[in-house]
């Protein structure tokens, strides 16, 4: 290869890698050639392959996103190897933050590769020395509870959350309950990427061993002890538990509190976690409630992190209303001394004016779990969440718990005798629309002529009846436009009229 040569092929790697993303190149290199180098890169030119070396360790794209770890099970960096490698990555750090070996406590979802993902991230961390036992298939919000109940130094969560079965994740939780800092991920992060780390023997190193019934009844004795005393005797409740993880625990808990519950989407078979069930597709629930003349649904996703419910006549409450409901009751007992709720930019308008008509200040953060709990930390505030039905009550814990959440929507059924329907009178949603835009790169809006003339032009036709909100997807490349109004079928138009101009100027 001559040196003009080496320098444009420089350049197309260059664009490859950050155009497009290295775990992307490194999977489809893998699948077209069965292996893949860490220091080097495979091109065509001609028709005839060739390999280019690179530093690897100098351009790594980030393992860790906002919510860990996530990608294709079986595929870089949730392949065997890599797992293994992260689990004793993890282990070696840790051990040198506390000055011994750590614990660990892993857990996972029902998807069909958590099981050798959990047991080969195990398998790693004991090669480091790191003592570690397992939960068995238990929500996100269990393993984060079990890590500080019973002294673990980390809890290990295998899950993609609602994502379909094919994906899955690693995401680590300290016994605080808050995720792992942005520091010991980079280091995880430069230890995959090294080019001369050593692999350990892992012939001789066995998995972690499992208490999970022990784990799994601590933690619904918990989240009993959340709530005040309340029983659910004469309450009719569907769950569609996504065929996840609360399949198996969400029965148990509120069949313990007197309901007669009824199960739907809770036999999973390793490959229909989410699929066509669950908080993504409530039109299952509103039917089986309809059909059985339920009280009330709930929907779980596929870790149980986030809840969704339907009410009797197969209305959807979501976030917004949840957090209504339980502002309320939180109030009356004495419980929301901050006198405020905290929310997305997300959030409804609707849900702002009802909590203003009982003095309640509606406090709004970016989008994400993340920015929400922040704010719940740094201002006290007691409760706060997502439309998706992420709650979070930092009394009780740290992460959102969609098990948690439904025991705090029933009890307030419960203690007013009113209905799931009447308990949302007050709050009126507003129309809105959301649209998404594929984007070929991320630059500020701001920045873009047509897309801030656009904005400026749909914020005049909204004339203070309404709200715009742009921003980019954490984990895609999109465009999001979301726009609240009155009317529903001129904020449609202008949301697409918006999207468009989006999209010929970044698509």
């Amino acid at each position: 290869m001559n040196e003009s040569m080496e320098r444009r092929t420089f350049r197309v790697l260059k664009i490859r890698l950050f155009g497009k993303g290295l775990s992307r190149l490194i999977e489809t290199d893998y699948k077209s050639h069965k292996k893949i180098l860490w220091n080097s890169m495979c091109f065509r030119t001609n028709d005839r392959p060739f390999w280019y070396s690179v530093n690897l360790s100098k351009v790594m794209a980030k393992l860790f996103g906002t919510d860990g770890i996530r990608g294709e099970a079986g595929v870089f960096p949730l392949d065997e190897k890599t797992v293994f490698r992260i689990g004793r990555s993890l282990a070696a750090r840790m051990t040198e933050r506390l000055g011994r070996a750590p614990r660990f406590i892993t857990g996972r979802d029902t998807r069909e590769s958590g099981a050798w993902i959990e047991c080969e991230f195990s398998r790693g961390a004991a090669s480091a020395n790191a003592v570690c036992e397992s939960a068995a298939v238990i929500t996100t919000p269990g393993v984060a509870f079990l890590t500080a109940q019973f002294g673990f130094d980390l809890g290990i969560v295998i899950s993609a959350s609602h994502n379909p079965f094919q994906d899955n994740g690693i995401k680590a939780f300290l016994p605080s309950g808050q995720k792992i800092d942005d520091e010991l991920e980079r280091a995880v992060e430069d230890d995959i990427a090294s080019d001369d780390a050593a692999d350990a023997d892992e012939s001789s190193v066995s998995a972690g061993h499992s208490r999970a019934d022990d784990f799994q009844a601590s933690y619904l004795n918990h989240l009993r002890s959340t709530t005040g005393a309340f029983r659910l005797d004469g309450y009719k409740i569907v769950i569609d538990s996504a065929n996840g993880a609360a399949s198996a625990l969400a029965p148990l808990l509120f069949r313990g509190l007197g309901a007669d519950v009824v199960c739907t989407n809770d036999a999973p078979d390793g490959r229909n976690i989410n699929k066509d069930s669950g908080s993504l597709h409530l039109e299952h629930l509103q039917a089986k409630v309809i059909e059985t003349t339920a009280d009330m649904g709930v929907a779980f996703d596929g870790d149980a992190d986030r809840a969704l419910f339907v009410d009797e006549q197969g209305n959807i409450i979501d976030g917004d209303a949840a957090l209504w409901i339980m502002a309320k009751l939180m109030q009356e007992r004495g419980g929301l001394a901050s006198g405020k709720v905290v929310a997305t930019v997300m959030s409804n308008i609707g849900l702002e004016i009802a909590l203003a008509s009982r003095g309640i200040q509606l406090v709004r953060t970016a989008v994400g779990d993340k920015y929400v709990l922040e704010e719940l930390v740094r201002s006290g505030v007691e409760i706060g969440g997502e439309q998706s039905g992420h709650i979070i009550f930092p009394r009780a814990s740290l992460v959102g718990d969609g098990m948690m959440t439904a025991l705090r929507v029933f009890e307030a059924a419960a203690a007013s005798g009113k209905k799931l329907s009447e308990l949302t009178e007050g709050f009126r949603r507003y129309p809105q629309v959301l649209v998404n835009v594929r984007v070929g790169q991320k630059k500020p809006f701001d920045e873009v002529e047509a897309i801030r003339k656009a904005s400026t032009e749909t914020e005049a036709a909204l004339s203070g009846s309404g709200r715009l909100l742009l921003r980019y997807s954490g984990t895609e490349n999109l465009a999001r436009v979301m726009i609240e109004g009155r009317d529903q079928s001129e904020i449609e138009g202008l949301a697409n009229q918006l999207a468009d101009t989006i999209k010929t100027a970044l698509g």
